[in-house]
């Protein structure tokens, strides 16, 4: 009798487990009848759905490529090839609540790309949906050698261009690296000792005029607008993953020392949240003024939020990361740009994806990497959203 309620209670504990998942676990649901052409998609949006508002399913036909046979992704992003173990995570795709997005088909997508320039600005995490994008699109080219990047550089976090030409396809896919959009310059003289740079609030990054004969062209930006990034001492390692102004070799203690101007007075007072919404009014009138709608098409993704632990699945737990007042920012001066701008606001998504963290499987596991994002991973779902919209509105 005893050995009977012993074993009652094993299996009932057994069952409540089963039924009652952790709730730092999603719920799996394996859906993969995706066979939605543009024509759907567009109608699902004409109908008011919102392709941001969803959950993360269970798909094995993911992931959409190996990142270790892409020769365009940096090893520090490739988690599986630095030895992450669970696979789990590359299984994941968004699932809108109201509607499908159009499955990924890189031959349809390059021949819809053909004779484009596609543009790429920003920090570290735009150059990671850089090379998400390459990847992607090589998984449709039949002669890898016809894919090379254009000066023959290697992807290296300093330089500040970078751009791979789809041969076959006259397709050019470019990254440019301005993590503030707007223009660092040198101290102003009798300016205080604190003082080791300055942006310019008021003017654009000068490498600006370069982006503006794109086809698409694509924003991001907030990472650095913080403390530790613009002010405080930190322990720089170029060897970490992380981005870096400098291309300086070896550990040592820097002050960051970038304070604000705005038409030639440094503004030393300035809270950085209202340094970066004029950083974006000034992003907003460069819009306005020196890109033609009726040729390039203009997209802004929303910040992305850092999880200080890598969890072996994707969590319901988000904590408050689904909103973010840079995010706030980024939309408020999407809506009031006078042309075409769409918001791609993949802040909601990314909060769920505590799992897809490079953490320590990258290039240098001794600094865990609690930002960036593995490859592939989550800046793939970014690629196919902006591939359907360009889909649906060809």
């Amino acid at each position: 009798m005893l050995g009977s309620i012993v074993c009652f209670f094993i299996v009932m504990g057994s069952s409540y487990f089963y039924l009652f998942p952790s709730s730092e676990t999603v719920v799996v649901e394996v859906n993969q009848n995706r066979d939605v052409n543009s024509s759907n998609f567009n109608d699902s949006l004409s109908k008011g759905c919102n392709v941001f508002d969803g959950k993360w399913v269970f798909d094995e036909s993911y992931p959409l490529y190996n990142a270790s046979q892409c020769p365009f992704a940096e090893r520090g992003f490739d988690c599986l090839g630095n030895g992450r173990r669970d696979i789990g995570y590359l299984k994941w795709r968004w699932k809108p609540k109201n509607c499908e997005i159009p499955r990924f088909n890189a031959r349809s997508v390059l021949e819809l790309l053909r004779g484009k320039r596609v543009v790429f600005v920003g920090d570290s995490l735009s150059r990671t949906q850089w090379e998400s994008m390459i990847c992607m699109l090589m998984s449709g080219v039949e002669d890898k050698n016809s894919v090379y990047e254009i000066n023959g550089n290697e992807i290296t976090k300093q330089i500040r261009h970078l751009g791979v030409r789809f041969r076959t396809f006259d397709v050019t896919v470019e990254f440019y690296r301005s993590v503030f959009l707007v223009q660092p310059a040198p101290v102003p003289k009798h300016s205080p000792k604190r003082v080791k740079m300055v942006l310019k609030l008021d003017e654009l990054d000068d490498i600006s005029g370069e982006w503006i004969d794109s086809d698409i062209l694509t924003f991001n930006s907030g990472h650095w607008w913080t403390p530790t990034k613009l002010f405080e001492l930190f322990l720089l390692s170029t060897g970490s993953g992380l981005d870096s102004l400098t291309s300086q070799v070896g550990c040592q203690r820097i002050n960051r020392g970038w304070y604000f101007q705005i038409g030639g007075r440094i503004k030393l007072g300035m809270p950085i949240s209202n340094a970066f919404k004029v950083a974006l009014a000034t992003w907003q009138s460069w819009i306005e003024n020196a890109v033609n709608p009726n040729r390039t098409r203009v997209f802004f993704r929303t910040f992305e939020s850092t999880h200080w632990r890598v969890t072996r699945r994707p969590s319901l737990g988000i904590k408050g990361r689904h909103r973010s007042s840079i995010s706030d920012a980024i939309i408020n001066a999407v809506k009031n740009v006078s042309i075409p701008v769409k918001l791609l606001h993949v802040t909601p998504m990314g909060a769920f994806r505590s799992d897809a963290h490079v953490g320590s499987w990258s290039d240098n596991p001794s600094v865990p990497d609690c930002s960036h994002w593995c490859l592939p991973g989550v800046p793939d779902m970014w690629n196919e959203l902006l591939f359907s919209f360009l889909i649906s509105n060809r």
